[in-house]
């Protein structure tokens, strides 16, 4: 199968590059506040590999392609719509600055604290794993351990991959059709994708390989991506099992592998 792509109708998709415990100002609640990667470890851990992974890419393919693309949950609110370009709006380098000052505000505002974790767990039954696990569940990501409101704060981009000007941001509540429209007005065929996780976001939100392979030819970059890793202290193996399962479905490459010419 030839797979020689015409970089002016390719984009590069990176899915959920939540910018959180990142430095600007978005952070895991304590004690035990979970979102992204879980927990402020392995969130640096993600945050890491966009800066020595995904960054470098993109700095060396955005001349090139047809043009680079994020994917963040939610829908667009007032302050990203001013600091980021969208399918519908591109801000002036002054309404950027001023929304770059609201996003560092408005974060920095949150209480991030949320309930403590239970003191004693009582084990009454004859069946003590389902009353563990019924008093303090392995994942609690609720406003229980987050805080209320927590979620409802606009999502930067993580602060480890530089955002460029012309670089789009689309959010899942726009919807798959919107962004089809979107990417083939622009005359893109072919999806290099990048992204978080590569288990659960990269598959099946708006901006995921399961939609987009409908459309365009998808090739995932297995280094690119990351899964949710529980119970271990890499990514990788999380990660090879998540890209093992997409090539069933999509044409998998590797960083390396994509050799501009």
């Amino acid at each position: 199968m030839p797979n020689r792509l015409r970089a002016a109708k390719t984009a590069v998709v990176v899915v959920h590059p939540w910018g959180v415990d990142d430095g600007q100002g978005w952070k895991t609640p304590q004690p035990a506040g979970a979102i992204f990667a879980c927990t402020p470890d392995k969130n640096r851990v993600m945050v890491q590999h966009g800066k020595v992974v995904v960054n470098p890419l993109l700095k060396t393919l955005r001349s090139r392609v047809g043009m680079v693309v994020y994917s963040l949950p939610g829908r667009g609110d007032p302050i990203r719509r001013k600091l980021y370009r969208s399918m519908s709006y591109k801000p002036s380098a002054a309404e950027r600055e001023e929304a770059q000052k609201q996003l560092t505000a408005k974060l920095k505002s949150f209480r991030y604290q949320g309930s403590d974790i239970p003191k004693r767990i009582e084990l009454r039954s004859s069946k003590p794993a389902i009353d563990y696990f019924r008093q303090f569940p392995g994942l609690d990501a609720s406003a229980r351990y987050n805080n209320q409101g927590f979620r409802d704060l606009p999502i930067p981009v993580m602060g480890s991959i530089e955002v460029a000007p012309n670089d789009v941001v689309v959010y899942d509540g726009e919807g798959y059709d919107a962004l089809k429209r979107f990417l083939q007005h622009n005359g893109i065929e072919h999806v290099l994708m990048c992204g978080y996780h590569a288990d659960m976001c990269v598959c099946s939100t708006t901006a995921g390989h399961e939609n987009l392979r409908r459309d365009f030819n998808v090739f995932l970059v297995g280094d690119a991506v990351q899964a949710t890793f529980p119970a271990n202290s890499s990514a990788r193996y999380a990660t090879n099992q998540a890209v093992s399962f997409a090539s069933l479905n999509v044409l998998i490459t590797q960083t390396s592998w994509i050799i501009p010419d």
